[in-house]
């Protein structure tokens, strides 16, 4: 498949997947979309909200729809690197054998991730980005497609440890989780306690799911999109000549190059859902906030102003189409 036909498969598999996903999720159209837009991407998601809000029921529906091993690790303090990635165990025969952890599955649903050591973080964020584990010289490959889906509650601090900057980087988005309108909670509540849960059926392969992947790479982007793109990343650098003016104001350190990455990378899934083969400067700041709101790191006058990663992101967008519309002068 090429071009608009390639297009139109991508978007009646993807939209059969949130079809399926819909059937047991109510409302959170953007955390499913987020979610959808990282898998094709070959990315990891990390989402933000209170518990409660559906984030399991997600991934385990996104699995069925798709027929492929889920798994959930439930992140705490006493947790040691070996509960995720698994370990050597001596047999009555002799020898040792490799017990694959709950890390040896296609979705894997960490949750809490903040909860865990620094060390078990660590192990985690290694299978996430080489897609393999290594224990005593011997390296165990990660089935594709693999994807994380990763949780931290926003409010309680106590006996957690935040991921570091350079950890938040490998996640491909961050995705925030809304409690829902009182609306939606009825709906929730009334599919919930009354009758039986629809079934999900299967939709897709994983197969599918790779092919899908390899078309998300073959999407065009012009050179004058592509620069918006670059622009948007080198404007969130408050040292740099091209630095957006709230950037300078609220920003200790901007995006990095894999934030462009992703950010073209999630145009171009874009394109696809919107039955495109090309990347336009909306697909580009549709995915701005998912991509960058966990790579920019703010400063104090930031929290003393009340000021969002999600505020800075839009300033950063506005300035960047201004600059675009503006005259060039000879």
């Amino acid at each position: 498949m090429k071009g608009l036909e390639a297009a139109e498969w991508f978007r009646n598999t993807w939209g059969a997947i949130r079809q399926e996903i819909g059937k047991v999720v109510v409302g959170q159209e953007e955390v499913v979309e987020g979610v959808l837009v990282a898998l094709a991407a070959n990315g990891h998601v990390l989402l933000e909200g209170m518990p409660g809000l559906g984030k399991t029921l997600l991934i385990r529906s996104l699995a069925e729809a798709v027929d492929l091993e889920f798994s959930r690790i439930q992140f705490t303090p006493d947790m040691m690197p070996a509960d995720v990635t698994g370990t050597n165990v001596f047999t009555q025969s002799g020898g040792f054998e490799f017990r694959r952890g709950p890390i040896f599955a296609n979705f894997v649903l960490a949750d809490e991730i903040n909860r865990a050591t620094p060390k078990t973080q660590s192990s985690l964020l290694e299978a996430m980005q080489e897609r393999q584990v290594t224990l005593g010289g011997k390296q165990y490959s990660l089935e594709e497609p693999f994807m994380v889906m990763a949780t931290q509650n926003p409010v309680e601090q106590e006996g957690t440890y935040p991921l570091p900057e350079a950890q938040l980087d490998r996640f491909f988005f961050k995705v925030l989780v809304e409690y829902p309108s009182k609306q939606v909670l009825a709906d929730i509540v009334t599919r919930t306690t009354a009758g039986e849960m629809p079934t999900i059926n299967r939709v897709a392969t994983g197969v599918d799911l790779i092919q899908a992947r390899q078309i998300t790479r073959e999407v065009t982007i012009s050179p004058d999109v592509l620069d918006f793109a670059l622009s948007l990343v080198v404007a969130s650098h408050p040292e740099g000549p091209d630095a957006a003016k709230i950037s300078q104001r609220y920003v200790r350190y901007g995006s990095s190059p894999r934030g462009a990455q992703s950010l073209v990378t999630a145009g171009k899934v874009y394109a696809l859902l919107g039955g495109r083969f090309n990347v336009s400067k909306d697909d580009l700041k549709r995915a701005a906030k998912g991509v960058l709101r966990h790579r920019l790191i703010l400063n104090y006058e930031s929290e003393a102003d009340g000021i969002t990663a999600d505020q800075v992101v839009d300033g950063i967008v506005e300035s960047v189409e201004q600059k675009d519309q503006d005259p060039v002068r000879v």
